[in-house]
């Protein structure tokens, strides 16, 4: 499993985290194409090797070439602007989730609507470069997981569109709640809330271990030269011990064609088969001979279940004779987790695929009480539990 790792003992910004990623390697040629897709004019990269305190690393800047014309941007603009562009889909959904990260915080903090958000630097050209890049950058290295370690915020002050404020900044506060920070090593803002936001919109896990080999050391270099060197160092890992999610089982299947059996009883059949323990059951309609419509009933079970599947079907339909062969099933991981939400808990279904959450299914009976208890649809119970789950 290959792992990108965001060291963030100095913290992160949107410029520091581009220097840093091609610095791992992305290729130029193919970041600044890419860029060009969002079909805006007026800003071009400036990439080179540049020192903090003797470490080398990449220096990525975005040039504005024309101060005047830079205009400010509502969630909407950028919305229209990176959905209307030819980039791949799995960016414009990254990009778009860093961008909302960044109004959530904003509105929380101005008590206001995401929508109605103005996005002052974030808005700019440069910063729209600085988080599309980073989802092109995340593309190109097509990892299986992104981790980070705590993230350094900084201390003191920083001077804003609203004047100064304190470190970290009200957004970057919004959206750093709940993940592992630290404060106080530099007495400025370390991390910017675009840096905040690349990291919650794409970072997996958060973990100052690493406990993998590491095959790949890369630096970013910030603008800033103090005592502690102003850069973010990321890793590209390798890591073979972790489960694999997939899991590789033996069953079998049991198949039977019925012709002349009451379709009222099918139901009733099914129920019994998932009773006895069944992984699945289903029916297919079928043309048998002379034309006449049937069913194939099919059955997936352990083999130690075949004696108990086959006397359920004889007993309880007009079968005579029932197909029987060996199957490999290879299934994703699955876990259960509790979302409490404003109206109640759920259970909800995890399924993972190289050590990501793939798909997240609420259970359909929790959420059917909580619909009956509230009298409000199963959907905006679903749609609640999904919310949340995203958010954890």
């Amino acid at each position: 499993m290959k792992i990108l790792y965001y060291d963030c003992f100095a913290g992160i910004s949107g410029d520091m985290n581009l220097g840093a990623l091609i610095d791992l390697g992305v290729d130029i040629n193919y970041l600044t194409t890419e860029l060009e897709k969002l079909n805006i004019e007026g800003f071009h990269l400036e990439i080179k090797v540049d020192q903090r305190r003797g470490i080398t690393g990449t220096k990525a800047e975005v040039i504005i070439e024309n101060q005047d014309n830079e205009k400010h941007r509502h969630l909407r603009h950028i919305e229209e602007l990176i959905n209307g562009s030819q980039l791949s889909e799995i960016v414009k959904i990254n990009s778009l989730k860093i961008f909302d990260l960044i109004a959530i915080a904003e509105a929380k903090v101005h008590n206001i609507s995401k929508e109605k958000v103005h996005f002052h630097e974030v808005g700019a050209l440069d910063s729209i470069a600085d988080i599309v890049g980073a989802a092109i950058c995340l593309d190109y290295l097509n990892v299986d997981k992104v981790m980070s370690s705590s993230i350094q915020l900084g201390g003191g002050t920083v001077k804003c569109a609203h004047g100064v404020m304190p470190v970290p900044a009200p957004a970057t506060a919004e959206i750093v709640a709940n993940v592992p920070v630290k404060t106080g090593l530099v007495n400025h803002e370390a991390t910017t809330p675009t840096g905040a936001a690349i990291l919650l919109a794409t970072v997996d896990e958060f973990s100052d271990k690493i406990d993998f080999p590491i095959t790949k050391i890369a630096y970013g270099i910030g603008n800033r030269d103090s005592e502690v060197p102003n850069v973010l160092r990321v890793y590209l890992c390798e890591d073979s011990s972790l489960v694999d999610d997939v899991i590789t089982e033996t069953a079998v299947v049991l198949e039977s064609n019925i012709d002349d059996m009451n379709p009222e009883h099918y139901n009733f059949i099914l129920e019994l088969l998932f009773k006895a323990g069944a992984s699945d059951a289903w029916l297919v309609p079928i043309l048998m001979k002379k034309s006449r419509p049937a069913n194939t009933l099919s059955i997936l079970c352990k083999k130690e279940l075949v004696a108990k599947m086959k006397e359920i079907v004889f007993t309880h339909s007009t079968s005579i004779g029932i197909r029987e062969y060996g199957v490999k099933k290879n299934m994703l991981r699955r876990e259960e987790s509790v979302v409490k939400t404003i109206y109640g808990s759920v259970r909800i279904k995890n399924s993972f695929f190289n050590g990501k959450i793939v798909r997240s299914k609420p259970e359909l009976e929790d959420c059917k009480a909580l619909a009956e208890k509230h009298n409000i649809s199963i959907s905006e119970i679903e749609r609640e539990v999904i919310k949340l789950a995203d958010k954890l």
